[in-house]
């Protein structure tokens, strides 16, 4: 079973704001949960905490285990890590940015299962990036991130610059390939958190302010500031 992410009275204060404040919570292990929130209100430092990039007061903890305990190779076994422009490595052809999290930990693993499991074919492996599509160029850096087999995604706005019509493929394709990990998503788009997220969790001003189910969340939000964001979303009728 995959961990479950916690988060325990993490504070966060960057240049004297602050960012989290006092935020608890659970997503639960082996599940797909999205995070929604205007920007600003702390997603991605709450990816970045679990993964250990960001300090913070309070505890962070990937299953039993506190974030700042781990080692940077555990750390790199147990959590993978995608931004919104993938973050592929130029110099390097899609197979050997692939390889890259391997050989760094000092553990060469082959590519190829994992650039086959993003339905990515042999014919575009030994390209480098600027000679890949958008949607390529994505899927290489969710084969990146897979490659050690790791139980955690981390997603930061990872189809924000596919192009809309690849976006529903990449989609479909998530479902299938993230299957049994549990999975963190940062999105601003509701449609892509209730298609992929089996919770919503919705932020605001560093707090979370609800998180349950999706279908709970859309026909019913907890508070003034979830209804007022759920609202702005054109698309919402039809995902209620």
């Amino acid at each position: 079973m995959a961990p479950a992410l916690h988060l325990r009275d993490v504070t966060v204060t960057l240049g004297g704001a602050t960012i989290l404040a006092k935020c608890s919570h659970t997503f639960e292990g082996g599940r797909f949960h999205a995070l929604l929130g205007a920007s600003g209100a702390g997603k991605t430092t709450i990816l970045r905490v679990l993964a250990g990039l960001q300090a913070c007061d309070g505890t962070a903890a990937i299953g039993d285990r506190p974030v700042a305990s781990l080692s940077r190779t555990e750390r790199a076994t147990l959590v993978g890590y995608v931004i919104q422009e993938g973050g592929l490595f130029p110099h390097l052809t899609l197979r050997q940015n692939v390889a890259l999290a391997g050989q760094i930990l000092g553990r060469p693993v082959p590519p190829e299962p994992a650039l086959e499991r993003m339905g990515l074919p042999p014919s575009c492996w030994d390209r480098h990036p600027a000679r890949l599509s958008g949607g390529q160029r994505q899927r290489g850096a969710f084969a990146r991130a897979l490659s050690l087999d790791p139980p955690v995604l981390l997603l930061d706005e990872p189809l924000g610059a596919v192009d809309p019509l690849l976006r529903t493929a990449l989609q479909d394709d998530l479902r299938t390939a993230l299957a049994g990990r549990t999975v963190l998503l940062v999105t601003h788009d509701l449609a892509e958190a209730a298609f992929l997220g089996d919770t919503l969790t919705v932020l605001h001003a560093g707090v979370i302010e609800q998180s349950g189910p999706a279908a709970d969340v859309l026909s019913a939000p907890a508070t003034p500031h979830v209804a007022a964001f759920l609202r702005a979303f054109r698309s919402l009728p039809a995902l209620a």
